[in-house]
């Protein structure tokens, strides 16, 4: 079978290196963010209240990511030990209109939203007269508006200091100063406009330049529709769903997923089987929590490969691009840094083989060097020296 690694040498002491990015849990106040964070992250550390700002420090929990691939391997490699990737969430306090003046807890919302990666927005898509909502009455589409128009709000500030700080370089003839320039100022067009930082139309090198801006609204997002208990197995019916994946599709290129926070926060006392069976009960195959977990590690630009042998079967968080040796080294820098070979096998060709031997006498069990750009499901085998 695969193991971890093989090596002419013994083996270095573990020293792993995986990415951890963090994924924001935004929303207005009493939307459902700190019943989701305890749902994903199958804990209670936060408090879940009926009345705006319950959260005011964000709450931070690492949440492993299901991946239906792992038991798979597991039986292949008949072992009992799976471990998965992981990705950190944050719950972060609920925003309101004003937020980017400084309006309730503007200033501090803002710089979390900074230190994410990655937004996860949640929006009410249910009625109930006693759940208040901050502003009156349930509008999701109004609801997303308002956290983004703060988002771009704090931004076009942002921009608009940066101009000014480079406006002397740039009549100096500094180049750098001027290509920074001609972005900030399409950025600034964009958001004057009402179109997020994210959306804004820039190059390939633009949007490379961007990036160093940290502007809140040009991180990747996803939105999360908080439907009642009982509307999860309809929620495609759902008129507030439909208006979402409507607006983020049309407006932010976004993705938009279905979850019942209340369900979720009763599933995480349930063990597997009685959790499986209460889902079965409400019309509904899986848990909404997995599907989001899975998208946002893909929002986060992350991809997976395995490690798989007796001793156990692994997933490894990689960015999505990276090549052999890069992947190596997610599991120690001297795998990196010695990089020979890989040895590699494609999640689909492997089950379908059933085993690494019948992988090899079939072909698609190959070698990659340094160049080879590692796959999501790729199964691999890192032979290095140092």
């Amino acid at each position: 079978m695969l193991s971890g690694f093989a090596t002419p040498i013994a083996p270095p002491r573990p020293e792993v290196r995986t990415p951890m990015l963090r994924a924001g849990i935004v929303g207005l106040p009493n939307v459902g963010k700190s019943t989701l964070f305890n749902a994903v992250t199958r804990t209670r550390k936060a408090e879940a209240a009926n009345y705006p700002f319950c959260t005011i420090d964000p709450n931070v929990g690492i949440v492993t990511v299901p991946d239906a691939r792992l038991a798979v391997l597991r039986d292949i490699a008949k072992t009992s030990v799976i471990i998965p990737a992981a990705v950190e969430f944050v719950d972060i306090a609920g925003l309101v209109k004003g937020a980017s003046q400084g309006e309730g807890l503007g200033n501090k919302f803002l710089t979390h939203i900074r230190e994410v990666d990655a937004i996860v927005q949640v929006v009410r898509c249910f009625e109930d007269a006693d759940i208040h909502h901050v502003s009156g009455s349930v509008d999701p589409v109004r609801d997303i508006e308002v956290i983004n128009t703060e988002l771009m709000l704090s931004d076009l500030d942002t921009v608009q200091r940066r101009r000014e700080r480079v406006a002397k370089d740039v009549k100096r003839g500094d180049k750098t100063a001027a290509a920074e320039e001609a972005v900030l100022a399409k950025l600034e067009a964009a958001l004057a406009a009402g179109r997020p930082a994210l959306v804004a139309e820039l190059l390939p090198e633009e949007r490379a330049l961007s990036a160093s801006f940290f502007l809140l609204s040009d991180k990747r997002t996803i939105f999360a529709c908080n439907v009642r208990d009982s509307d999860l197995a309809t929620a495609d019916a759902n008129p507030y769903v439909q208006q979402v994946r409507e607006y983020v599709r049309t407006h932010m290129a976004c993705e938009a997923v279905v979850i019942s926070a209340q369900i979720e926060s009763e599933l995480i006392d349930l063990s597997p089987e009685e959790a499986a069976e209460f889902l079965r009960d409400l019309g509904v195959a899986e848990s909404g929590i997995g599907a989001l977990i899975r998208a946002t590690y893909h929002l986060l630009g992350l991809r997976t490969y395995f490690t798989a042998g007796e001793k156990e079967v692994r997933a490894w968080t990689i960015h999505a691009g990276d090549t052999a040796p890069q992947a190596a080294g997610v599991i120690h820098s001297d795998f990196e840094r010695g990089f020979i070979k890989a040895e590699t096998v494609a999640y689909d060709d492997l089950v379908r083989c059933g085993s690494v031997a019948a992988a090899r006498a079939e072909g698609v069990y190959r070698m990659e060097g340094k160049e080879y750009v590692v796959a999501d499901g790729d199964v691999m085998l890192f032979k290095f020296a140092v």
